[in-house]
């Protein structure tokens, strides 16, 4: 844990000797940090599983036979190609 207040107090330290528009330009990084992550992902990345199925085994099955689809077309293309 001693580890761990070193970093904290690492950091803290620098983001205090910063200048004004260096915390500015990390503040904007932040912002567009959880515009990607949090609400582009609610958008363009929907929990398709939960939408289809009910059951854990159920997803599973789908998830299993989605994987073993790709592989057979990969390999089958890659057949053709040769």
């Amino acid at each position: 844990m001693k580890w761990l207040k070193n970093v904290v107090t690492f950091y803290s330290d620098g983001f205090k000797n910063m200048s004004l528009n260096s915390k500015k330009l990390w503040i904007i990084v932040f912002i567009k940090l959880f515009i990607m992550f949090a609400v582009l992902k609610a958008f363009f990345f929907p929990n398709l599983l939960n939408s289809k199925f009910e059951t854990e085994k159920d997803k599973a099955n789908y998830v299993g036979t989605e994987l073993i689809n790709k592989q057979t077309v990969q390999e089958s293309e890659e057949q053709k190609s040769k």
